[in-house]
């Protein structure tokens, strides 16, 4: 009987965009397409200091932490076996290299056919003629920026792929791609500059080669085609170090981006997140980090997935605000929710870093959490604040796995009558602010989930036993201010 494979299937990297002829020829001329590339700096502080951190690159920690190796012999690419333990460049800029090809880029739809036709050769190199090998083959893919849209080319356009080419992938980790196309100064990138193939990132022109129907608003939707539980979106929430085109592309994208890609065009809508103070590309881009590489890997190779949804029961008003609505007056804001989490031994990383000061934190309205009704929803639109993937595997001491969530509740200000609130306003109120540890061990019926609450607690004590509701777990929450919430677990392997 054939050795299984899962969950260390064959990574194939499919980078991102190449704008000039330069930045082509610069690319077809490495042989691993930017997947090699690491940092030695990393900006860790909101006030631009820098703190020295060797990260050796996504490939190099691949082939050191799990014996992964590239498919190159002899000057070109391995044509023969290869083990499952590969990783495939996917080389589809080559076709625009006058040396190397036609001089020609390939469109969208021909990169999403050539990658249909790479998984096949995989395949086919991983498991030669044996049936057992074959029935259980299947490729993870990992890209980065307009990589991505060529993923999901193949994988949503019925007429480049079918569901027997889709099966064959098990799982799909994007870097910063724009999921719902570039944005410049609030314009969506025009259908007419093909210059460069810039209109790639024209909503119009995304649902045709992504094979959506009629003329969606959003483009970021998997159409049903993939499952989107299985597709991950890591987003960068830094555009201050994006220094492409002298700084004008984060000039242009604004604040709440990478650099290139707005927060919110960055992801695949009902997909797993996370997101890092990182920019798109460069030596404090997303690939080149240990954030990165540490939600793919988790994601890849996890066994272990909780996700965390804050149940709002109470927002308190200042006692001034209080005061002004128990006289009639109209009162109205909106919150803010802040999460951070990072596993146990975490130095260097967190998993996902949701927070006001990078414009990633999620932000509702008061009706939207506690009077679902008068913002025309079914039910109250709760914040989900995480998806954590966890490997059992990297347990040091017992067999439990241990997590920190900082999470974070503020206003954004308070308005009384239309006026904006400024009497008594100080900025930064927290109405609740604390670090949940969370403790998750396997048992045989299911999970025994604890937490503590450690800002004022060590982190070392057993912590309380969370309620289980069904399949979920739950915590209450409260602060001395009045905010009330309970905070919701979904444990799976």
């Amino acid at each position: 009987m054939a050795a299984p494979i899962a969950p260390f299937y064959p990574i194939i990297y499919v980078r991102g965009y190449a704008m000039t002829p330069g930045e082509v020829a610069e690319t077809v001329s490495t042989p691993y397409m930017g997947f090699n590339l690491g940092a030695t700096k990393v900006r860790q502080s909101w006030d631009g200091r820098v703190h020295r951190h060797v990260f050796e690159s996504p490939l190099i920690r691949l082939m050191k932490d799990y014996g992964y190796c590239d498919t190159y012999a002899g000057g070109t690419e391995n044509i023969g076996p290869i083990p499952a333990k590969s990783v495939v460049i996917y080389r589809y800029y080559e076709t625009a290299d006058k040396d190397l090809g036609t001089g020609t880029a390939l469109s969208i739809p021909e990169a999403a056919k050539g990658l249909k036709d790479l998984i096949h050769q995989v395949r086919g190199q991983v498991c030669g003629d044996d049936a057992e090998l074959l029935a259980q083959f299947k490729v993870h893919l990992v890209a980065h920026s307009m990589g991505g849209l060529v993923v999901r080319a193949f994988l949503q356009n019925d007429r480049i792929s079918t569901q027997a080419d889709r099966d064959l992938v098990s799982k799909v980790f994007t870097y910063a791609t724009p999921h719902n196309g570039i944005e410049m100064a609030g314009m969506n990138v025009p259908a007419v500059l093909g210059l460069w193939d810039l209109n790639n990132f024209n909503r119009k022109k995304m649902a045709e080669y992504l094979g959506l129907p009629g003329k969606p608003e959003r483009v970021d939707s998997l159409g049903g085609k993939f499952d989107a539980q299985r597709f991950f979106c890591f987003v960068g929430t830094n555009h201050r170090d994006y220094e492409v085109a002298m700084g004008m592309s984060r000039r242009l994208a604004g604040e709440m981006s990478d650099g290139l890609v707005k927060i919110e065009n960055a992801t695949v809508r009902g997909a797993p997140r996370a997101f890092a103070f990182r920019s798109h590309s460069g030596p404090y881009g997303v690939v080149n980090s240990e954030e990165g590489y540490q939600n793919m890997v988790r994601f890849l190779f996890g066994d272990l997935r909780v996700d965390g949804v804050l149940e709002v029961e109470a927002l308190p008003l200042p006692p001034s605000v209080r005061k002004a609505m128990d006289k009639g007056k109209a009162v109205r804001a909106s919150y803010y929710f802040e999460a951070t989490v990072a596993p146990r031994g975490a130095i260097n990383f967190k998993l996902t870093e949701r927070r006001c000061d990078t414009f990633s934190a999620v932000l509702r309205g008061f009706d939207e959490l506690l009077d679902p009704k008068k913002a025309k929803l079914d039910k109250p639109r709760s914040p989900v604040l995480f998806s954590a993937f966890l490997d059992t595997r990297r347990i040091t001491v017992g067999r439990t796995v241990v997590f920190s969530l900082e999470l974070a509740v503020s206003a954004t200000g308070y308005t009384i009558d239309n006026r904006l609130w400024l009497d008594q306003h100080v900025e930064g109120e927290y109405l609740f602010r604390d670090t949940v540890t969370l403790k998750v061990t396997q048992t045989q019926g299911g999970f025994n989930v604890r937490y503590l609450r450690t800002d004022e607690r060590w982190s070392e004590g057993t912590g309380t036993l969370a309620e289980q509701v069904g399949e979920n777990y739950f915590i209450p929450l409260s602060s001395g201010k009045g905010f009330k919430g309970r905070l919701w677990l979904a444990v799976q392997r």
